[in-house]
């Protein structure tokens, strides 16, 4: 559960530190004092989007940081740890800073954090119901989506989509083979065409650097040949050879040496040099003896250069390009024989709806039994929330054709009176009766989810009186099982509360505040008598809210 919140320069708020107990607490304060602040500050601890307009004016930064307990989670301890954000003490606390300029840094347990995994962590920590959820209750797809969570079959709910999709892929690609398949033969024709084409050039296709590398040395053989016979008699054979002239300086140094020894390093080195001069004329004949005049082999590799380089300009590519387009024209091949292959594409389509008809079939088993369920449980909350009488009757209307949600439309139908005929939720219920619906179905909703933490923001506008007295104690109810967080302008609600909070606005400097604090039961007797009263508290409504605490 939350135990801690604390906020810092974020839009009115210049510094708020609030403890949190279980059950109900209330959320309180005159309009426009800013009592969503709380709530909006929390969201962005848990993952929302960020805008540099949400730090304080002067201040360079907002930040905000929430402590949850989370001893019962141990899901969310695993995904902590595995993501390496454990903690030793059981808590968790995800922190948010936002600088003037609009850049957000988000943490986890004191570890930087992207903030996907902050949403993450907050889809196993709370649930906020903002204060115009039953407009959107009033969507087909709300309700349904509505009644897959109370079923627990999102899951399901998303394999049928998948499903559904892979079906309408599979039935894509036959009716496209069979609509195609003409043109689909003329490039059959054509790639058949160039494969034989490229394969008759043989291993050619991948040698075109060696074959190049040979061609040049054949039709250089001539000039490579006299240019080695040329150094070898240079070297070695003739009057003047570079070896026999060596061969007289050695004799010279070694008589030398005879006299100074010091010139043994010398005489080394030019013994060394003999040595690799025999050896170069030794490779010089061994080159020069493999050097044949082959003129058939000559003209072979030009007709190799000249069958690729045609190739190459017939495709528009590089002739060391070939290999790969042979390879790319051969899968394209594979492709399009598979796809015309009908009666393996059929089997594909036949076997992808078999498989979105089990799964949607499937779901919509879920979907009944949760229908019933659901519609038991919301009608028995209208009727404590001042709609005796009136129901919730939760329609399946099969589809004209399978859809991604499955085979059937999921429709809210209400009568909010006795001997009303149940009608669609947005021509049947008022503002003020569809705001207690929509707050029967979220409880209905928290009552299966595993979220500890639930927050209502002003969920109860639109009503008062007696039906405000049902929401409170439907609210206080729900928190003997949850933490409860309800912003709310009706003191039946707030009197409900086992912690209130009261946001009061305040000027000072030239600058206006927001000021978030814990009301002891002096302070909320005196914040019930305001909200009852208004500006003029009297000892009448002083009693009066003294009554409602004690009740």
């Amino acid at each position: 559960m939350l135990v801690h919140l604390s906020i810092r320069n974020y839009l009115l708020v210049e510094s708020v530190e609030l403890d949190f107990a279980p059950g109900l607490t209330v959320l309180t304060g005159e309009t426009g004092a800013g009592k969503s602040i709380l709530i909006d500050a929390l969201a962005l601890a848990l993952g929302d989007r960020a805008e540099g307009g949400v730090v304080r004016q002067g201040a360079p930064r907002a930040e905000i940081a929430a402590e949850f307990m989370i001893d019962g989670l141990p899901q969310l301890a695993a995904w902590l740890e595995e993501a390496g954000f454990a903690s030793d003490d059981g808590a968790l606390i995800l922190r948010r800073v936002i600088d003037a300029g609009g850049r957000s840094r988000a943490f986890i347990n004191g570890s930087a954090a992207p903030l996907a995994q902050l949403k993450d962590a907050a889809e196993f920590l709370l649930d906020i119901h903002g204060q115009h959820a039953h407009h959107a209750l009033l969507r087909p797809q709300t309700q349904r989506e509505v009644l897959d969570a109370y079923a627990g079959a999102q899951q399901s709910a998303a394999a049928v989509s998948a499903a559904w999709y892979a079906w309408q892929v599979a039935r894509a690609q036959r009716q496209d083979a069979e609509s195609h398949s003409q043109a689909r033969q003329i490039e059959r024709e054509g790639l058949n065409l160039a494969v034989e084409e490229l394969r008759a050039l043989g291993d050619d296709l991948a040698r075109w650097d060696e074959i190049q590398i040979e061609h040049a040395r054949l039709a250089h053989v001539t000039t490579l040949l006299e240019g080695s016979h040329a150094l070898i008699h240079g070297l070695d054979e003739g009057e003047a050879a570079v070896f026999g002239r060596l061969g007289e300086m050695s004799a010279r140094l070694d008589a030398m040496q005879a006299v100074d020894d010091s010139l043994s390093e010398v005489s080394t080195l030019l013994n060394s040099a003999s040595a690799d001069l025999a050896e170069a004329v030794h490779a010089l004949r061994r080159y020069a003896g493999n050097l044949n005049l082959d003129p058939e082999r000559l003209g072979e590799l030009d007709r190799s250069l000249s069958d690729m380089h045609r190739m190459a300009r017939k495709h528009r590519v590089q002739p060391d390009a070939l290999a790969a387009l042979l390879q790319q024209f051969e899968t394209r091949l594979g492709e399009l024989a598979a796809s015309d292959d009908l009666d393996a594409l059929q089997a594909h389509e036949a076997a992808a709806w078999t498989q979105y008809q089990a799964a949607a079939k499937q779901l919509s088993a879920l979907r009944r039994k949760a229908a019933t369920a659901l519609s038991k449980q919301v009608t028995v909350a209208m009727h404590e929330l001042a709609l005796a009488g009136g129901k919730l009757d939760i329609q399946l209307q099969p589809v004209s054709e399978p859809r991604t949600h499955g085979l059937e439309d999921v429709g809210f139908l209400v009568a909010s009176h006795p001997g009303l005929a149940p009608g669609p939720l947005g021509k049947v219920a008022s503002g003020g009766e569809l705001s207690r619906i929509s707050l029967a179905i979220q409880t209905a909703l928290s009552g299966v989810a595993g979220v500890p933490t639930l927050i209502f923001d002003e969920v109860d506008v639109g009503i008062g009186g007696s039906v405000a007295e049902a929401v409170g104690r439907r609210l206080a109810k729900l928190g003997e099982t949850r933490q409860v967080l309800v912003i709310t302008h009706l003191p039946q609600v707030a009197a409900r509360g086992t912690q209130h909070l009261r946001v009061a606005k305040q000027a000072s400097g030239g600058f206006v505040s927001s000021n978030i604090e814990s009301l002891d039961a002096d302070a909320r007797v005196e914040e019930l008598a305001r909200m009852l009263g208004g500006l003029k508290i009297t000892d009448t409504t002083r009693q009066h809210a003294a009554e409602m605490l004690a009740g």
